[in-house]
């Protein structure tokens, strides 16, 4: 055997021997519902064509679940002014590994516009990136559950 070859099996069986188990579907999708049912977002957000942060920002969700495949119904209130509605909203959420990542791409919400976002949560936090019609910019902040 030459060196190359013993050298090439030594890094095929380390690597084999470090690779991480897949994600455990129901136990990651269990912890999402558990983390953001009840769940409210604040933080602040950016734009790209103006300096500075704007916010608070809150994003209050009171409830999720999976009604099938990537699909999941986030059940959120949103507040305009003294007007404070409910607005169910049916997103998809990817996983990175373990790791949530809400996804809507050219969502038109009534009244409120058309948007495209992609926001990953992890622990008590989450951050991502956003655009509307005519701007866009960056959003985090920390996951905040009310007692």
């Amino acid at each position: 055997m030459t060196r190359v070859s013993a050298l090439l099996i030594t890094i095929l069986a380390s690597t084999a021997c470090s690779r991480t188990q897949p994600p455990d579907v129901a136990q990651n999708e269990k912890k999402f519902q558990e983390m953001m049912t009840g769940a409210t977002l604040v933080g602040t957000s950016t734009r790209l064509n103006k300096e500075g942060t704007f916010g608070p920002e809150r994003y209050t969700i009171e409830k999720v679940s999976k009604i099938s495949g990537d699909t999941w119904l986030f059940q959120t209130r949103m507040k305009f002014g003294s007007h404070d509605l409910p607005l169910p909203l049916p997103l998809t959420v990817k996983w990175a590994g373990d790791t949530p990542v809400i996804t809507l791409t050219d969502l038109a919400i009534p009244g409120v516009g058309t948007f495209t976002a992609r926001v990953l949560l992890y622990g008590n936090q989450y951050a991502g990136t956003w655009s509307g019609k005519s701007e866009g910019g960056q959003l985090f902040g920390k996951i905040v559950h009310e007692k």
